[in-house]
């Protein structure tokens, strides 16, 4: 399972917390400045023939801190202050300039980067003045638009329609063969180019012999090579721009509840048909092979239920891969009762997840006997073979050390234990983030709870976890600023219903609700400009990405949008998730939809879609619709004796 968001986050966290009075952080200087393919000399006293109609690139010596762009920048001419658009590229430590309309042949310009600019560590800027000349004659694109397009955040041009149609306008009389020779239409499928002139060829206007592919990524461009009537030279010049969504259903409607319902059977047969043979229990991710994930397969139980409930399979079948999973996590390796992170589906045995993570995983576990406590409390007692299930999860949920990963007593309790390398990992399991169901399940065991003071100084940090803030009209009362990725809001309350939850630190259906409206409200403001959200295309959360995998959220925004973030949300915004659900499947679903449901996350903005299903973001999509739908997986875990006396020994109200 790819949790590495929430085990290296919180990792990162904890160094940076004991090492952050030790670093010096380094002062943040520009290093290179160029204009298209040419570098202004930072040392002269300014460049000269630079072209006119080419952006302006600043890369600097580490990350910028986006906030501080803006009002950094300026470009001034002889008698005039330029209008000017920035985009931050390079992972945000360079900085594309485009100037609104060209600059002036045979004129000097001074680009002021201010002190305001700060890094992305708040590492401060002395400031810096850069001059340069602009090159003399030639001829220029005095200018240029799309029609009906968009420019948003970051200077990206949007919304492009797919007939789209580009108009240039020139300071003087253009070579027509020339311009049909230098243009070029760079993407997906990008037409064959079609050319008319005007206004005595001072004006060209581009199209193309077929439409464009729908929110896809294109570049126009005009070489070196394009001249005027009378031979003028020409810089160079290229624009990048987004086409539009096409509004054309890619698959035939259906009603909400049609939809709901094939979208939970589609993303159950991750569960059913891709389980793994021997051990019935899921796979990490489509590509996994024999390694099979603790926490996902702990979902994947609960999915049964749903499954049976709906008729994906009948209850025997149901019953039968229950028996199977359970076999198999009793010969299955545990570390005082816990179980690890990553088993080998063929021979039960630990697979690291890192280094020195080859014992147990306490978070992982709680995973997994949220969905065995679920399914005991589901299954009937009074027959023999459901009886026999409902006793060995008995015996394995009685078996789980809680007290030991306390590590000894410390009012805290820990996430993981090896055997080899004992307490190395040392991570303490500390709010907020999705572990409340550990600290639910330690308190509620009836052979090794934990003291009540491990939940309020531990967990809840002493009260340190309350938030309080305001986010978007929005107020959050627990965790960082913005909420984090929207699995917190997830993991915990498959099972645990937060519609009437509450403690003395937060009612938790505010606390879900809200934070999914802020993370949704930071897609539709899109402070950085990314293409494709808004009211319809939302949800940040930790899922696969174009550079690998990251736990994303308003905080750490990569332009990757998830379908589970918005979809296991619908109990908390229905209205909102159904619209994203539409969106996703009718709009994107010739892209994002496949053999088992929604794949796992997709960027517009870098044209990267994920091939990728994973078991922890498949398995709250099918158990938080239906708890929308039923309540049935909350009613279900809420009946548990055991589980109820933990939240009374708590503190709860629920």
């Amino acid at each position: 399972m790819m949790k590495i968001a929430t085990f290296y986050l919180a990792l990162v966290f904890l160094l940076a917390s004991c090492e952050r009075q030790d670093l010096e952080i380094s002062e943040l200087r520009l290093v290179q400045v160029t204009i298209g393919d040419t570098e202004i000399s930072l040392s002269e006293p300014f460049s000269q023939d630079l072209p006119v109609d080419r952006s302006i690139t600043l890369k600097f010596s580490s990350a910028l801190d986006p906030a501080t762009v803006t009002n950094a920048i300026s470009l001034i001419g002889e008698d005039e202050m330029m209008n000017i658009s920035t985009n931050l590229i390079s992972n945000n430590s360079a900085i594309t300039i485009h100037p609104v309309g060209t600059l002036k042949q045979n004129t000097q310009y001074r680009l002021v980067v201010s002190e305001q600019l700060r890094g992305a560590k708040g590492n401060q800027f002395s400031g810096e003045e850069v001059r340069f000349k602009t090159i003399v004659g030639g001829i220029q694109i005095t200018s240029f638009a799309i029609k009906d397009a968009v420019e948003i955040r970051a200077g990206r041009v949007v919304d492009v329609p797919l007939d789209f149609s580009i108009t240039l306008e020139f300071s003087a009389p253009i070579d027509r063969d020339s311009f049909r020779e230098a243009s070029r239409l760079l993407g997906k499928e990008a037409p064959q180019l079609q050319f008319t002139f005007e206004e005595g060829d001072r004006k060209a206007v581009v199209s193309g012999s077929a439409p464009l592919q729908y929110l896809s990524k294109y570049a126009f461009s005009l070489s070196d090579a394009f001249e005027g009537k009378d031979g003028e030279h020409f810089g160079g010049f290229e624009r990048v721009f987004y086409s539009r969504i096409d509004a054309t259903p890619k698959f035939p409607l259906i009603s909400d509840e049609e939809l709901l319902t094939k979208v939970q059977e589609q993303t159950f047969r991750y569960f059913w048909d891709f389980a793994h043979g021997n051990s019935g229990l899921a796979r990490e991710r489509n590509t996994s092979g024999n390694l099979v994930t603790i926490g996902g397969s702990g979902f994947g139980v609960m999915a049964l239920i749903v499954g049976m409930e709906r008729g994906f399979i009948t209850r025997q079948q149901g019953v039968e891969r229950l028996a199977k999973i359970v076999g198999f996590l009793e010969q299955a390796d545990r570390f005082h009762g816990v179980w690890p992170h990553w088993l080998n589906g063929n021979t039960g045995e630990v697979i690291p997840f890192s280094a020195r993570d080859n014992g147990g995983d306490l978070v992982e576990t709680a995973f997994m006997i949220q969905g065995l406590l679920t399914a005991r409390t589901y299954l009937n007692a009074g027959l023999p073979e459901e009886k026999v299930i409902m006793d060995k999860i008995t015996r394995l949920w009685h078996e789980v050390e809680w007290g030991w990963y306390t590590r000894g007593g410390q009012d805290v309790l820990y996430w993981h234990w090896s055997p080899e390398f004992g307490w190395d990992m040392n991570l303490p399991i500390r709010g907020y983030n999705e572990s409340l169901i550990v600290y639910v399940l330690a308190a509620s065991s009836p052979t090794y709870p934990v003291h009540n003071a491990a939940y309020h100084n531990g967990w809840a940090r002493g009260g340190n976890m309350v938030n309080g803030g305001t986010f978007f009209q929005y107020q959050l009362p627990l965790g960082e600023d913005f909420g984090g990725p929207l699995f917190f809001a997830h993991y915990s309350y498959l099972g645990m219903d937060p519609r009437n939850l509450a403690d003395q630190y937060a009612d938790y259906w505010e606390q879900n609700q809200n934070h999914t409206l802020i993370n949704r409200a930071h897609c539709i403001n899109n402070p950085l400009g990314y293409v494709g959200y808004g009211e319809d295309c939302w949800g940040l959360t930790a899922s696969d990405n174009h550079e690998g995998y990251s736990a994303h959220s308003p905080t750490n925004d990569k332009g990757v949008i998830t379908p589970t973030a918005a979809l296991s949300s619908f109990p908390y915004t229905p209205e909102e998730s159904m619209k994203a659900l539409e969106f996703f499947y009718y709009q994107l679903g010739d892209r994002i939809w496949g053999e088992y449901g929604f794949y796992d996350g997709f960027n517009i903005t870098e044209e990267w879609y994920a091939d990728s299903y994973l078991a922890i973001d498949q398995g709250p999509i099918i158990l938080m619709i239906e708890n929308y739908r039923t309540g049935l997986i909350w009613k279900t875990f809420m009946e548990d004796p055991d589980v109820k006396s933990g939240f009374d020994k708590l503190g709860f109200t629920y």
